[in-house]
C-alpha cells in the first residue's frame, strides 16, 4: 500500500501577511533578557505602569459577582453608555451607546471597520484604496490587504513632523478611495496633527463624501508641552462619516485586558450595526467580568492618567534631549503617545564598531543590538517612508533612557 502525506496549503492572503515588526523585537528582547543578557529594550508600545488598583478591582468584584455569561455582542449597554458619555463630554462627538461597539483591543476594532467597508476586487477592477499617511503603525496596512484593500501610502515629510499636508490629501482621493486612517498622536512617530491641521484635512474631505474617515486616537490622553487634540469626529461637516477608534490600553496602562471600542454615529449607525454582526461571528462579547472595569477607569481614572502622563511627559523630554546630541541623527520632538522615530541614515554606507555593514535601519537595529543590547524597532515596516528610521519607545523608566541612550551614542560615535 502506497501512502501519501497530505500537505496542508496555507491560504495566498495569510501566506503574504508579514508578522508585526514591533512584536518580533519585543519577543526577541525577551528571549536575549531569558539568556541573561543585560538588554535595554526600546521596542515595547505599552506603559510599565501596573493597571491602577481600582480598576483591576472592579474586575475582580464582577468576577465574584458571577459576571461570567454571555453579553451583548456589542458590550453591556451600561460600559457602551459609560464610552459614550466619554465621548460626548470629553470629545465633542455626538453620540449614545448605540454608536459603540466594545471589542477585544483597539487592533479589532480596527479589523472590524476596515472589513465592513473594503469589498474584495471584482475580476478585471483595481481594488479599492484607502489612503494611508505614513510613517504609521505597522498593522494598519496588513489589516487593508486581509480585507481586500489597497493601501495608498502618503508620506508625511521628517521637516513637517511626519504630517501630510491638504495638498497631499487632496491630490491622493480617487472614485476608487474608500477611506483614510488618521492616527494623531501617532505611532511610530510620536507627533501629531494640531486642531488647525485636522480641520484643513476635514475641508478637503468635505468635497468628497464617498471617504470615510477612521481616525485612531489611542493615545488621545498623551499629549505633552502646548499641543492639543481634537477629535475629527467632533468636526460637524464630516462627522456623519467619522469612524473613531479608542481604547482603554494605553491611558489606563491596560494593554493585557484587550479592550477597544469604535463610535460610528453616522448614517443612523449603519457601520456599527454592521461591526456588531461580524463580531458576532469572530469573538462575540469580550470578557464579561471587564466590563465594569471600563466604568471605573472612564468615571474614576483621571488622577492615575495624570500620574503617568506627568511622567511620560518627563520621559520625552529627557529622549529627545538625549537623541538630538547624538551625532548625525535627526528627530522631531515628541508631542504625543511614548514614540520618536529618528532619522538615522546618514549612517548608511558605514561600518559599526563591531564590523557589521550598515546599509538599511534593519542592519541599524541588528548591529545595534548585537553589538550593545539596545534593541529599537526598524523602521521599513512603519511604510516605505520609514525606511531611513527606527522607533524607541520610551515607555520606560528615566534610568533606562539614560542607559540606553548612552549605549546608543557613544556606538554610533565608534561608527566609521
Amino acid at each position: 500500500m502506497t501512502w501519501y502525506a497530505h500537505v496542508m496549503e496555507l491560504s495566498k492572503r495569510v501566506s503574504a501577511l508579514q508578522g508585526s515588526a514591533t512584536l518580533e523585537v519585543n519577543a526577541r528582547i525577551r528571549a536575549l533578557k531569558a539568556q541573561g543578557v543585560d538588554v535595554i529594550g526600546f521596542g515595547a508600545g505599552e506603559p510599565d505602569f501596573d493597571t491602577p488598583e481600582h480598576i483591576k478591582q472592579a474586575a475582580i468584584n464582577a468576577l465574584l459577582a458571577g459576571q461570567t455569561r454571555y453579553a451583548p455582542v456589542p458590550g453591556e449597554r451600561s460600559a457602551r453608555e459609560a464610552i459614550a458619555r466619554k465621548l460626548r463630554e470629553e470629545n465633542n462627538i455626538n453620540c449614545n451607546a448605540d454608536d459603540i461597539v466594545i471589542s477585544v483591543g483597539g487592533k479589532h476594532s480596527l479589523y472590524l471597520a476596515l472589513q465592513c467597508l473594503i469589498d474584495p476586487p471584482q475580476t478585471g477592477r483595481p481594488a479599492p484604496q484607502v489612503i494611508l499617511p505614513t510613517p504609521a503603525w505597522v498593522s494598519y496596512m496588513p489589516m487593508i490587504q486581509l480585507a481586500g484593500g489597497e493601501a495608498l501610502q502618503v508620506p508625511g515629510a521628517v521637516e513637517n513632523d511626519f504630517k501630510i499636508t491638504p495638498q497631499q490629501l487632496e491630490q491622493a482621493i480617487s472614485p476608487r478611495t474608500v477611506a483614510v486612517i488618521l492616527n494623531s498622536p501617532s505611532n511610530p512617530c510620536g507627533t501629531m496633527y494640531s486642531p488647525d491641521d485636522l480641520r484643513k484635512l476635514a475641508a478637503v474631505l468635505e468635497a468628497h463624501p464617498h471617504v470615510t474617515i477612521i481616525t485612531d486616537e489611542i493615545y488621545e490622553k498623551l499629549i505633552y508641552g502646548d499641543a492639543e487634540h481634537l477629535s475629527m469626529g467632533s468636526i460637524d461637516s464630516i462627522a456623519d462619516r467619522v469612524i473613531t477608534i479608542n481604547g482603554l490600553s494605553k491611558a489606563y496602562a491596560m494593554t493585557g485586558w484587550r479592550i477597544g471600542y469604535a463610535c460610528a454615529p453616522g448614517d443612523g449607525g449603519v457601520v456599527a450595526k454592521a461591526m456588531g454582526k461580524l463580531q458576532s461571528q469572530m469573538t462575540s462579547n469580550i470578557t464579561s467580568f471587564l466590563y465594569p472595569a471600563i466604568e471605573e477607569a472612564l468615571a474614576n481614572g483621571a488622577d492615575s492618567v495624570k500620574m503617568m502622563h506627568t511622567a511620560f511627559t518627563k520621559r520625552a523630554a529627557l529622549i529627545h534631549e538625549r537623541i538630538d546630541a547624538m551625532p548625525n541623527v535627526v528627530c522631531p520632538k515628541p508631542t504625543g503617545a511614548f514614540y520618536v522615530f529618528p532619522d538615522i541614515s546618514a549612517y548608511f554606507g558605514r561600518t559599526s564598531p563591531g564590523g557589521a555593514s550598515i546599509d538599511s535601519a534593519v542592519s541599524f537595529a541588528t548591529a545595534l543590538l548585537n553589538e550593545t543590547s539596545v534593541a529599537v524597532v526598524p523602521g521599513e515596516d512603519f511604510g516605505d517612508c520609514g525606511r531611513n528610521h527606527v522607533r524607541l519607545s520610551f515607555a520606560c523608566s528615566e534610568q533606562h533612557i539614560e542607559q540606553g541612550c548612552e549605549r546608543m551614542d557613544a556606538w554610533l560615535r565608534e561608527c566609521s
